[in-house]
């Protein structure tokens, strides 16, 4: 199933997601976001007064209080960051580097959350202790890191068990297709600061411009403080560039230089400078060792050490054009291969979101009435349990669940005690079980408030229900029928009828996603052969006043008892064994099967008048088992079998005809009967059904035939 998984990206207030601003974590995430397969769906939130913004899905959270001493900042902004998604639905709220800001909004948030450190989590307000990093390993749903040595700060003081919540993926990079000529350029990028080796660097570069005399050198960053200034004829400052220009700078120079002294998070600029075949000079300080395995390391972290590495680049062209092959070919973090483990890593915080539908493999909760305060006398004619059979052998798992035996079972003097406790079950089961798709039939006894929470615990949950009976206006009992599917159709997904939804809207009913399934057939259900058996009966049929009342109502008749008596009376050579009528008990189970493979033909009347599409659940023993069927005209299941697979009759004269000629004409009868089921397997097994019912339900393009 493909499904959209809403996420919301908050950057640090601080941190500018421009063109002409941005830095390490707005480069980030705007890498990542382009190739992230949840893009349409993504929005990224900051703060800025610039208008050139990185991409189109950034989001503005003014700010009035910048600077203000009064009153926090992150405050104002988390505020403003509430009111911009109150009405959108995020299912995932991204925080980049801002513990404080995950604490505040963990107080009025429910969503899932994903934090990521782009710096030394002990330096951060939020993370410097350790009872504030478990604080976080407790609430938080993961921690991302931007390198090992980051998540190893993380985790001073802490048991590294608890690792498991978090994942280390790296800045990254797109490979260049060709390595572009050269021009005799050493480059430093970044702050220009002591912090960044900056003076390092100056100390350095002067003596190499001083002795070649046909290299130049070039910064590019800026600084606001106190800073080393270099001032030799060929050095150039850039200042700061827009990323992009960067790069391509970076693609036209010989060696790159990051001597950084404090540590670093990562080092974005070696990998850059590395995978844009630059030889690349680094101090083995914080992440930067895992940013490239290709570059000089400095022995020591001084301006010598620095004169030396560089004097040895310059004088050995062999090193250091291995340095930039070697660079340029593997590159260690590509934006592809890292955007996938996020793609993933936010996947599997929604319980099973995509994961479950890309294999086909859901988990499916089945509730339906299964029987066993009956004895399973229903087995064979239970949809629900088809269903079962059906979902198994789709490859799915199904956790089956019968409301009616759990209120038997639990009931206590006081119904509304048992009905509470039935709630309590079904909710604590969908935390266990946590399924993909929610199934339903016949069934009043959940109540809307908890089909609410069950969804509300996945937001990806589908939830389907179907119903088997009548809702044809001709019978009273489609009435209370028609509001059992009502009380919960504007909740669940899609309904599911065994009647044309025509009627329904006929009706001037109003439900949504209403779909018609069949009555299915089960290999192991409908297993007999009728047509090669020598049966003593010639027409079977079978009723009852309610699948749950074992016996007949005394007084009690309707439409199908006047049609038999009728047809009995034109049938008088014809032996027929009807049950339900004329005094004769309903039966069930093994004896319903004794009776029906013991007769040659059977009848397939169900209650109210003739529906289109509409037929009892019996049609799939009759046909199913290989009997010939006769059915009513105007049913119009003459869309799914034709007059060499069923008899359809215009009344009852035309039935009582066709029934004495087939009884006559065993060979064209047992032939009949044989395509008839043949042609039920064909288009109504259930397996079809199954993936039927599953296919619509998620949304796929499907048909029931």
């Amino acid at each position: 199933m493909k499904k959209i998984l809403k996420i919301a990206t908050i950057l640090p207030y601080k941190e500018n997601y421009t063109f002409s601003k941005a830095q390490a974590a707005a480069i980030w995430v705007c890498d990542f976001f382009k190739k992230s397969k949840f893009k349409k769906e993504n929005f990224i939130f900051g703060n800025t007064d610039k208008k050139d913004y990185l991409t189109k899905n950034y989001i503005n959270v003014p700010l009035k209080l910048k600077k203000s001493k009064l009153r926090s900042t992150t405050i104002e902004y988390c505020d403003n960051f509430i009111s911009k998604i109150k009405d959108k639905n995020f299912e995932i709220i991204e925080i980049h580097n801002r513990p404080l800001v995950f604490n505040y909004l963990k107080k009025y948030l429910s969503q899932k959350f994903i934090l990521y450190f782009h710096n030394d989590p002990i330096s951060m307000k939020g993370s410097k202790t350790v009872s504030e990093r478990l604080n976080l390993l407790n609430k938080i749903d993961k921690i991302i890191f931007v390198s090992k040595w980051t998540q190893n700060q993380f985790f001073k003081g802490i048991d590294r068990k608890l690792i498991h919540k978090t994942d280390v993926i790296y800045p990254s990079i797109n490979k260049e297709k060709k390595i572009y000529r050269k021009n005799k350029n050493i480059v430093f990028v970044g702050k220009l600061n002591v912090s960044k080796g900056y003076d390092i660097y100056k100390e350095a570069i002067l003596k190499i411009l001083d002795e070649f005399k046909n290299w130049r050198a070039f910064s590019i960053g800026d600084e606001s403080r106190e800073r080393p200034h270099i001032n030799h004829k060929r050095h150039f400052e850039l200042g700061f560039l827009e990323h992009k220009k960067v790069l391509k700078f970076l693609d036209k120079s010989e060696i790159a230089v990051v001597p950084s002294r404090w540590e670093e998070p990562f080092g974005r600029t070696a990998l850059e400078s590395s995978s844009r075949a630059c030889a690349t000079i680094i101090s083995n300080r914080g992440g930067l060792s895992e940013t490239t395995d290709y570059c000089y390391v400095l022995d020591s972290l001084n301006s010598k050490s620095l004169y030396e590495a560089l004097k040895k680049l310059i004088n050995n062209e062999n090193l250091r054009k291995k340095l930039q092959t070697q660079g340029f070919k593997n590159v260690k973090h590509t934006i592809r291969a890292n955007t996938q483990l996020i793609d993933s890593t936010r996947e599997k915080l929604i319980h099973n979101f995509n994961l479950n539908f890309i294999k086909n493999k859901l988990r499916i909760i089945n509730l339906y009435n299964t029987g066993q305060k009956l004895n399973h006398r229903l087995y064979n004619i239970s949809i629900g349990k088809k269903f079962t059979n059906g979902f198994i052998r789709n490859g799915h798992d199904v956790l089956e669940i019968s409301d009616r035996d759990f209120m038997k079972q639990n009931r206590s003097i006081v119904f509304g005690d048992t009905n509470l406790r039935f709630q309590e079950y079904l909710i604590e089961t969908f935390k266990n079980y946590n399924p993909d798709f929610f199934i339903f039939g016949h069934t009043n006894n959940i109540s809307p408030e908890t089909l609410n929470r069950i969804k509300s615990l996945n937001k990806n949950l589908i939830t389907s229900q179907w119903n088997e009976d009548p809702v044809m206006p001709s019978l009273d009992y489609s009435k209370k029928n028609i509001e059992n599917i009502v009380m919960y159709s504007d909740i669940v997904d899609h309904n599911f009828i065994t009647t044309d939804p025509s009627v329904i809207k006929k009706q001037n009913i109003k439900i949504k996603n209403l779909h018609f399934f069949f009555v299915p057939v089960d290999k192991n259900i409908e297993c007999f052969d009728v047509f090669n058996l020598k049966p003593a009966m010639d027409l079977f049929y079978a009723m009852s006043h309610g699948v749950n009342r074992a016996t007949l109502k005394k007084g009690k008749t309707d439409d199908r008892i006047k049609f038999l008596n009728k047809l009995t009376r034109k049938i008088i050579n014809i032996n027929y064994d009807f049950y339900g009528f004329k005094n004769k008990e309903p039966i069930w189970g093994n004896n319903f099967y004794q009776a029906l493979v013991n007769s040659k033909m059977g009848l397939n009347l169900s209650r109210g008048l003739p529906t289109k599409y509409y037929s009892s659940n019996r049609i799939a023993s009759l046909i199913g088992n290989g009997l010939l069927t006769f059915i009513d005209k105007k049913t119009h299941l003459n869309d799914f079998f034709t007059n060499s697979e069923v008899i359809l009759y215009e009344n009852i004269d035309d039935l009582s005809q066709k029934l004495k000629f087939y009884k006559k004409n065993s060979k064209l009868r047992k032939k009949i009967a044989s395509n008839g089921k043949k042609k039920y397997f064909k288009l109504f097994n259930e397996l079809k059904i199954t993936k039927y019912l599953i296919d619509t339900s998620l949304g796929n393009s499907t048909k029931l035939y």
